[in-house]
């Protein structure tokens, strides 16, 4: 972690505008369902209170698609954070508007406020320089604690930092910290748990993860298309006919790197994707007319626990099938007990991944639960994150 975080500058009595991942699901009355996001945010909220900073929060929720949608306001986001806080969290009407700027304006040592959805403006996924110059002008400082969102360059996430001294908040270094020991000197055997629908938004990271893996269990549709690229039939499942050459190519690879890809060898499958449909364990090879895979079956689970267990350090990113469907959720579930009772080091990314954990009661076993997904598996391929590239450096 070669960036500067928030406790290498004085933020006493000054405005600091703290990106934050407050994209949460809310329901149809507008309340907020998981507040795991908010709470992740809470040591770098009360750290700024403790410091008599003047604390002004960003966040996007939801794809408003650069328009005013009051079903996606953030305000029962800071009703939430208020009670956390036990402080009121003074709730703007805009962005960058009056409402804005006079609440700013008016902001005492310890207050925190809060900004409406940021993406009610087109200008941010465009990263404007205009926009960012005028959000910026809210505040002295900016601290980037919203890890999930480090990946787009955005005019919240990267084009603030060009207006601002622009650090870490304590979040993102940790989730930088907690992967960097991870994927720079991993102890062995370091068995990597890849899930979830497409091999084309895994490709980066089984790439950059066959230099250092010792197995690969992968999961969900996207181990269809690894069958099928090996020959197999999955019948109605869900796989990529346009990547099962990357599938080959990924497979020969790890052969040559000796490095072990262990495919699903039985599935649980179903008569139609429905969480109410009628259900059959199948080999995986040979997946019966009318039924899809929407799980991996007993045999596998077996298999890859027998992995799981031998591990020293483990990634996870992504479920074994489809886990919003209860009926197809016990894979996902039994490798989240089997990754927390093992004695490995861990990391869970993905959302899925992440409510599994949670579910399963064993969230305080693992060492660090992401709460990036996208920006998570672009972390573990190497790319570069405009969210993180945009802070001072510590020699700065």
């Amino acid at each position: 972690m070669n960036k500067k975080t928030f406790k290498d500058i004085d933020v006493s009595g000054k405005k600091v505008l703290v990106r934050v991942d407050f994209n949460v699901p809310l329901d149809e009355g507008g309340n907020v369902l998981d507040d795991t996001r908010i709470k992740a945010a809470l040591p770098t909220i009360n750290y700024l209170i403790s410091k008599n900073a003047r604390v002004i929060l960003c966040s996007h929720l939801g794809r408003p698609e650069g328009m005013v949608n009051p079903r996606l306001s953030l305000a029962p986001v800071a009703k939430r954070l208020s009670q956390y806080l036990n402080k009121n969290v003074l709730m703007a009407e805009d962005v960058i508007g009056e409402s804005a700027k006079e609440l700013a304006s008016s902001l005492k040592d310890g207050d925190v406020m809060m900004l409406e959805n940021v993406r009610f403006h087109k200008e941010e996924e465009a990263n404007d320089p205009r926009f960012a110059a005028d959000l910026a002008s809210l505040a002295d400082i900016y601290v980037n604690d919203a890890f999930g969102t480090a990946h787009r360059a955005h005019a919240s996430t990267a084009g603030v930092a060009c207006n601002l001294p622009a650090v870490a908040g304590f979040l993102m270094s940790s989730e930088i910290v907690a992967m960097s020991k991870v994927i720079e000197n991993p102890k062995v055997p370091f068995v990597v748990i890849l899930g979830g629908a497409k091999v084309s938004d895994k490709i980066g990271v089984i790439t950059k993860l066959l230099t250092k893996a010792s197995t690969i269990l992968i999961g969900g549709a996207m181990a269809n298309t690894f069958i099928v690229c090996k020959g197999g039939d999955v019948g109605l499942s869900r796989y990529e006919k346009d990547k099962l050459d990357v599938a080959r190519k990924i497979l020969e690879e790890a052969e040559k790197k000796n490095v072990k890809i262990l495919l699903p060898v039985d599935s649980v499958a179903a008569s139609e994707f429905a969480p109410d449909a009628s259900k059959k364990v199948c080999d995986s090879y040979k997946i019966d007319a009318g039924f899809q895979s929407l799980d991996i079956g007993p045999k596998t689970i077996k298999l890859y626990k027998k992995e799981i267990m031998k591990a020293q350090t483990i990634v996870w990113n992504g479920p074994m099938g489809v886990y919003e469907f209860p009926r197809f959720k016990k894979g996902t579930m039994k490798i989240a007990k089997y990754v927390a009772k093992s004695k490995a080091v861990s990391i869970v990314g993905g959302g899925d991944s992440v409510s599994a954990i949670n579910e399963s009661g064993y969230a305080d076993k693992i060492n660090h639960i992401s709460t990036g997904g996208g920006a998570t598996l672009k972390f573990l391929e190497g790319a570069v994150l405009p969210g993180v590239e945009m802070l001072l450096d510590k020699e700065d």
